[in-house]
């Protein structure tokens, strides 16, 4: 079962076309969600907008991470994964919290809301790194 989801994986990260349109819609859904005046209600825990958003961009940096850098040969070290990844978190959060202060009933401009961006997006490519990392170590690139 183990071998059946490395291998899965290690194909499907051979398809960057793939993690660039994962890439794509995430920021679609980012845009649409950071138009709207209001979100749909759910439990409330504390920092939870500081999770939401630390996970939700920790999704991004993953599939930013995996477009970039997925063919790299030799492969990339994992700092340079985690880097891109804040650097695309702090880009894409500094617009979307930007982006905000236009909507009605929203804040935008959170220093709070940035910082989780910048962490889950450099989170999100570390484990993209460590993923790709363990998925070629197990999964014999020349099967014969």
């Amino acid at each position: 079962m183990v071998f059946a989801i490395q291998n899965f994986f290690s194909r499907l990260a051979g398809h960057r076309w793939f993690w660039w349109a994962c890439a794509a819609i995430w920021g679609i859904v980012l845009f649409t969600l950071s138009s709207r005046s209001t979100l749909p209600p759910g439990p409330q825990i504390p920092y939870q907008d500081k999770v939401i958003h630390f996970l939700y961009f920790s999704g991004g940096g993953f599939c930013c991470a995996l477009a970039l850098f997925s063919h790299a040969v030799p492969p990339k070290p994992g700092w340079v994964w985690w880097l891109t990844g804040i650097l695309f978190g702090m880009i894409v959060g500094a617009l979307d919290e930007y982006h905000q202060t236009f909507t009605p009933g929203r804040s935008g401009n959170d220093a709070g809301d940035w910082l989780a961006d910048l962490t889950g997006a450099g989170t999100g490519a570390w484990i993209a790194w460590i993923l790709l990392k363990w998925v070629r170590r197990q999964v014999p690139s020349n099967p014969a």
